[in-house]
């Protein structure tokens, strides 16, 4: 399993029951074939550098996690069809050890 770090946001008017639904899709496809989350942290709101569907700013969180690399592809395509989450970012990290 490789280390990962996922960085989405959602819009910052969504109700917490959009935010938590958006969460528990991406933890299950996280840990559906074995992967584990390490931690999760709210970022909160944060002004966007661009503006994103009309958005300027959006409510962030960051995911460390480790999965095999074979599914990120399944974990992208629930970001994509996952109408809360506006931008997402899947990025392998490099851990020593």
């Amino acid at each position: 399993m490789k280390a990962y770090e996922l960085l989405y946001f959602v819009d910052p008017a969504a109700t917490e029951e959009q935010r938590a639904g958006a969460m528990k899709r991406i933890e299950v496809a996280i840990t559906t074939n074995g992967g584990t989350i390490d931690s999760v942290e709210d970022w909160g709101k944060r002004k966007l550098a661009f503006e994103v569907d009309k958005l300027n700013e959006g409510d962030y969180t960051l995911i460390n996690f480790h999965a095999d690399p074979n599914d990120i592809a399944e974990l992208d395509r629930v970001l994509r069809i996952n109408d809360a989450v506006k931008r997402h970012m899947v990025v392998c990290r490099y851990v020593q050890e």
